[in-house]
């Protein structure tokens, strides 16, 4: 049986300490203490979706706002999951996702070029959801598009609860990250005529 894809991360500033592990071939099992409960909920699908094995620890400066925490948070996983795929032999590279969560409908579509590339369209209409900023969304997926070298599409569709716009953008992540990660019997080598990504 191959090696699992493993990456364990720690980033210690003055405002956060990030603490990470993830392993792409997992079973969706999360341990989550990030100090912001629907951040860890939205984590926990991510993971569960995803079928990536994920503990994160962060102490961050919460009495400012949850910018730092969830920024850094998104850096440290971009970091890992990019570790994790080592040379990227063999993975399908991209992967996508349309999912539906009642009356919400959101697009995410992944390609691990190497080369990093954010595109986010999406309006919420609260300022948060229970202690998470909704703003923090684009920040995180940003953050862990350019640490991991990753191209990310994401689009909210349609909807009308922030809740389920949040959540259904984290759960399609994990759906189109598991694809684009996924090993290919057919692929014999890297995913590129360049021969790397």
């Amino acid at each position: 049986m191959p090696a699992e894809r493993t990456a364990k991360q720690h980033r210690k500033t003055k405002e956060t300490d990030v603490s990470l592990t993830l392993n792409l071939d997992g079973s969706g099992t999360s341990q989550l203490n990030t100090g912001i409960g629907f951040f860890d909920h939205m984590l926990e699908g991510f993971a569960r979706h995803g079928f990536f094995d994920l503990k994160v620890q962060v102490t961050g400066d919460l009495i400012v706002d949850t910018h730092h925490t969830i920024e850094d948070a998104g850096i440290v996983l971009g970091n890992a999951i990019r570790i994790a795929l080592r040379d990227k032999r063999g993975i399908k590279r991209y992967g996508s996702c349309i999912l539906p969560m009642d009356e919400t409908l959101v697009l995410c579509a992944i390609d691990l070029s190497g080369r990093p590339y954010f595109s986010f369209e999406g309006e919420f209409t609260v300022e948060r959801v229970g202690y998470m900023d909704t703003e923090m969304v684009r920040e995180f997926f940003y953050a862990v598009s350019y640490s991991a070298g990753m191209n990310l599409h994401m689009k909210i569709l349609s909807g009308s609860n922030n809740h389920h716009m949040i959540e259904g953008l984290f759960k399609a992540f994990g759906r189109a990250l598991d694809e684009a990660t996924r090993k290919d019997t057919r692929i014999k080598d890297i995913m590129s005529t360049k021969g790397s990504l």
